[in-house]
């Protein structure tokens, strides 16, 4: 038997890590539209990846995020801590729930689009990837300095889109279809 891209270093994740698990990241009465995303992970070879841990992080639907240097006066909902884990199945699927975040500052001025910040751990990965998720049809998407700073044709990568009561984001480790990860 050969081993893929994915299968370098071991089932760690599953091991050590399944306590941190947490697929529903806003609680009850947390403000904001309720969506759920699900997708897969898959390495270059186009085979799943089961040991990935997506850690998304976010604002809340004010755009605040749950954290000590935000202290802009936006209110911070009760039970939204903003962020959370999921790992992959067998499938190298994926699913969580949590709420639309709302805009937050750019860097650079103005607003960014709404969108889901995520890092994905992996065996064979010694360093994290950092990627996001912005939303299929949101109209602040072509002001986002992120998004927009990606050539047109890779932008598709980072958008999730409705599959049924689901929004659909899939994870490309490599290849032509590769997904936009970002240095940090």
């Amino acid at each position: 038997m050969f081993t893929t891209s994915s299968q370098t270093i071991g089932p760690y994740l599953h091991i050590g890590m399944d306590w941190a698990v947490n697929p529903d990241f806003a609680g009850p009465g947390v403000a904001g539209e309720r969506i759920s995303v699900g997708g897969r992970v898959v390495d270059g070879d186009g085979a799943p990846v089961v040991d990935a841990m997506l850690e998304i992080w976010q604002a809340n639907a004010h755009g605040r995020y749950a954290h000590p240097e935000d202290t802009r006066e936006i209110p911070l909902d009760e039970g939204f801590n903003g962020w959370g884990r999921v790992t992959t199945d067998d499938d190298g699927r994926f699913r969580f729930s949590t709420i639309k975040p709302g805009r937050v500052p750019a860097a650079t001025g103005g607003l960014q689009a709404p969108h889901l910040n995520v890092t994905i751990f992996m065996r064979g990965m010694l360093r994290q990837l950092v990627t996001r998720i912005y939303f299929d049809g949101e109209p602040d998407n072509a002001q986002d300095p992120v998004l927009s700073s990606i050539p047109p044709g890779r932008r598709a990568t980072l958008v999730a889109r409705p599959a049924g009561a689901t929004l659909e984001w899939n994870v490309v480790l490599q290849g032509a279809n590769e997904t936009v990860f970002f240095d940090v």
